[in-house]
């Protein structure tokens, strides 16, 4: 949005309802060259976006804000300029309030134009021989192991990842636990391709089960954590009790099932995955996995995140842990659901 937009949205939010009439009053003396015109194209584009809706017919037509309080929209270049203890969270710590927040996160449109999109990847791979299919798997394999691990911070290549997968090799100059994150990984990744449909109804043994395989051998605790845990570059500290914490993930299990769209399902899943940090470590790399299991129970093409910049990854998650907004992520997951669309299958 232009900073016009975001005038007329703020405006909407903050009155809960307007007309056109109202809006233009209120935007014209800030904006110099807010025609009558410009203000119906912005509602417009406002109400396309799922930002506002409209309400009524000719003169009685109102505006009124409608966008999930998840995808407030922040400037990341901005928000990242504040030093992280100057920065004020909307919540310190959890914020139960979120659980009434979790829906919305696509607007109509956008769930039909994904769905389209996803007609391609059902096209695709409904064409490919057993073999290919095989290779295009394995392919996708290699590049989440090595996106998610790095991620994390793991300094394989994507070479050195081929490598290790195909070959066992491990790297050079690389310590064993970055070797084993990958092959577990694989793993893990190997294990929700071959029963994608166990996903379709999910159950707090399934993700249990997940971060299980993801963080064996690496001198990690099996189970939900019972102790606080604090998270680099942000003051948000997750729930610390661990009768909370099983709540909170049976909570999320209960809005997963719930949740129609597997987009949706999949991005509310790494979000809260990562939110809630139910794990001692690997509640991101569980968070990916099981959301790609999410997406293959339903047909729908996973992710490798192989173009997306780790930095921004974790800006968009930082983003969610301190102001509850989705709305980078929304922008991250998209990208990535059609880049993988295009690029593999």
């Amino acid at each position: 949005m232009n900073d016009r937009q975001q005038a007329i949205l703020d405006f909407i939010k903050q009155k809960q309802s307007a007309n056109r009439q109202e809006i233009q009053d209120f935007i014209t003396p800030h904006f110099n060259k807010a025609s009558r015109i410009t203000i119906i194209r912005d509602l417009d584009t406002l109400e396309k976006n799922g930002k506002i809706k409209k309400t009524g017919t000719n003169r009685a037509v109102r505006y009124k804000y409608s966008a999930s309080p998840l995808l407030d929209i922040i400037d990341v270049d901005k928000y990242f300029v504040e030093d992280q203890d100057r920065r004020k969270l909307v919540s310190d710590y959890f914020n139960f309030d979120i659980w009434d927040n979790l829906h919305d996160l696509l607007t109509s449109k956008e769930k039909s134009d994904l769905a389209l999109v996803n007609e391609k990847y059902l096209e695709s791979r409904a064409k490919m021989s057993s073999a290919l299919l095989k290779k295009e798997l394995e392919r996708i394999t290699i590049e989440l192991a090595w996106k998610s691990s790095q991620i994390e911070g793991n300094t394989y290549s994507l070479l050195d990842t081929e490598h290790l997968i195909k070959g066992g090799v491990e790297a050079k100059g690389k310590t064993h636990a970055e070797a084993v994150m990958i092959l577990n990984h694989k793993k893990a990744i190997e294990y929700v391709f071959a029963k994608p449909k166990d996903f379709a109804k999910l159950t707090l043994r399934k993700i249990e089960d997940l971060h299980r395989i993801l963080v064996d051998g690496l001198d990690v605790k099996f189970g939900m954590r019972d102790h606080k845990v604090g998270i680099t570059s942000t003051k948000y500290r997750p729930l610390d009790n661990i009768h909370q914490i099983k709540d909170a993930l049976e909570q999320l299990v209960k809005i997963l099932n719930s949740t129609k769209n597997p987009i949706e399902k999949a991005m509310i899943a790494v979000l809260m995955i990562s939110y809630i940090q139910p794990f001692e470590d690997g509640n991101k790399r569980t968070s990916r996995i099981l959301a790609n299991a999410l997406l293959l129970a339903y047909d729908y093409c996973p992710l490798s995140y192989r173009s997306v910049s780790e930095e921004e990854y974790k800006k968009a998650m930082l983003l969610f842990y301190e102001q509850n907004s989705a709305y980078y992520f929304k922008q991250i997951f998209i990208e990535q659901f059609k880049f993988a669309v295009d690029k593999y299958f």
